[in-house]
């Protein structure tokens, strides 16, 4: 199944089972404390802290999301900034067991994965908050495994770190972590969760690519490891408790089931394969970056993932009426394009890319968003616009950088081209070589503590609080 069948069936899924179907939000919320709609759930937010929902107690949706704070990470297999995430909600109604059967189902009788690739986790319980392991949970994961004919053992592991020390033994399938992986609440953790908030504990799903693709500089292998053997693919958040004025804990009276599961990460798991980039909806851009550029994907993959992604992106934000700016919302997009533009320069394409890629980009979506086609002009004449300005601003640079000819290049000169002017540092690199411009031999360091201070000053500013919400 590729990620269209995938997102069909999903919903399809979910509506035989009772759920009403609910149009996606826009990529710019109303809540004025958030930049960008970075989960599924945003949109429910009034419904999950009590307000009644006209539309029932079951519902499901597939909404595009934005992380602005994983710019910097795009690159590798698995980072996207723009990405769909497939939902389903119960408020009031069904608990664990239906929504672990039915999501188990879902993955394994309608797209086909293998349940011998499936481990799941759960939330080992925390006696200081008097909060129990997550046995019910575990129990019902436990019975769905034995189904298909799979003795799923169960692991208490605690935090992330033990499991790198100690990896995954024997049969266990099942693997109990701290409140750091298994706990969901909008302050992040148990004690940071907000007064009469609704919280609990969460049960992800990861798809096993094989020991193959660990990474062992990440310690030994386990669900929770960044180490690349497992990918995470879902997770659902069941709330059942409330956060009271003393601090304690007390069960909710209306549970409620918050699922999202990554599109893209299930088609990956569908394909095999653990580059998102490989799936249906990635996959025709690199191609026509390929074309462009006369280079190849397996010749120059990191590159080559900024520039879709960050087009990608860029042209949803131009879909949901984002413009590029030099604050909020235009900010992010217009360092996503600069980015684009400069990373092209590294695989030698310097020519105009956003039109081909606008429209195979419109060929993707047209059937799951009729929006960018009925905005399709506008998006395209927004990005173009943004494109040229900026291969002015480009040729800029390069001057600058000239006038250092004589002189060696220091990481907080680098760092200044790259804020004023989008350069990334392996351009600088690449182009002050070309001019026989000396580099400091420390520029990286210095170069990476001029970057993180301005991250720690963006940090410290801005009010992102999708960065909270469940994956």
């Amino acid at each position: 199944m590729d990620a269209d069948d995938i997102r069909a069936a999903f919903l399809t899924h979910m509506e035989s089972t009772g759920h009403e179907r609910i149009p996606r939000s826009s990529l710019v919320p109303t809540d004025p404390t958030t930049l960008f709609t970075g989960s599924g759930m945003q949109q429910l937010l009034p419904v999950l802290l009590g307000e009644p929902d006209p539309r029932g107690t079951r519902l499901t949706d597939s909404q595009p999301c934005f992380r602005a704070q994983d710019i910097d990470e795009v690159g590798d297999e698995r980072h996207t900034t723009f990405f769909e995430m497939l939902g389903n909600w119960s408020v009031g109604d069904y608990f664990k067991q239906h929504q672990i059967d039915t999501f188990f189902r879902f993955l394994t009788d309608v797209v086909g994965l293998d349940p011998h690739r499936l481990y799941v986790t759960c939330f080992i319980g925390d006696p200081h908050h008097n909060i129990p392991r997550d046995d019910e949970a575990a129990l019902i994961w436990q019975a769905a495994f034995a189904s298909r004919g799979i003795d799923a053992g169960i692991a208490q592991i605690g935090s992330a770190a033990a499991g790198d020390a100690r990896g995954i033994m024997g049969n266990e399938r099942i693997f109990f972590y701290d409140a750091d992986e298994n706990w969901w609440s909008r302050g992040g953790n148990l004690s940071s969760t907000p007064i009469g908030d609704p919280c609990g504990p969460d049960s992800e799903v990861f798809y096993d690519f094989g020991p193959q693709h660990q990474d062992p500089s990440y310690g030994l292998a386990h669900p929770a490891s960044d180490g690349g053997r497992f990918l995470e693919i879902g997770n659902q958040v069941f709330m059942q408790y409330q956060r009271e004025e003393n601090g304690t804990f007390s069960p909710l009276n209306r549970r409620i089931v918050d699922f999202g599961g990554g599109l893209e990460r299930i088609a990956a798991a569908a394909l095999g394969v653990p580059d998102v980039y490989a799936v249906s909806v990635l996959a025709p851009l690199l191609k026509v970056v390929e074309m462009l550029s006369d280079t190849t994907y397996a010749a120059a993959p990191g590159p080559m993932r900024v520039i879709v992604d960050h087009v990608r992106g860029a042209y949803f934000l131009a879909v949901d009426g984002v413009i590029p700016a030099n604050k909020e919302r235009g900010y992010v997009m217009r360092r996503l394009i600069r980015r684009a533009i400069t990373t092209a320069r590294t695989i030698g394409l310097r020519e105009q890319f956003f039109a081909p890629l606008v429209a195979e980009l419109g060929a993707i979506y047209a059937r799951a968003y009729p929006e960018t086609v009925e905005r399709g002009d506008a998006i395209l004449a927004t990005l173009r616009r943004e494109e040229k300005a900026f291969r002015r601003t480009l040729d800029g640079g390069l001057r600058a950088l000239a006038r250092f000819q004589g002189r060696t290049l220091t990481g907080a000169d680098i760092f200044m081209l790259s804020d004023t002017f989008g350069f990334p540092p392996e351009i600088t690199i690449e182009e002050s070589e070309k001019l026989n411009i000396a580099v400091s031999k420390d520029w990286d360091l210095v170069y990476r503590r001029a970057l993180q201070e301005q991250r720690e000053r963006s940090r410290a500013s801005s009010k992102l609080g999708a960065e909270n919400m469940p994956q």
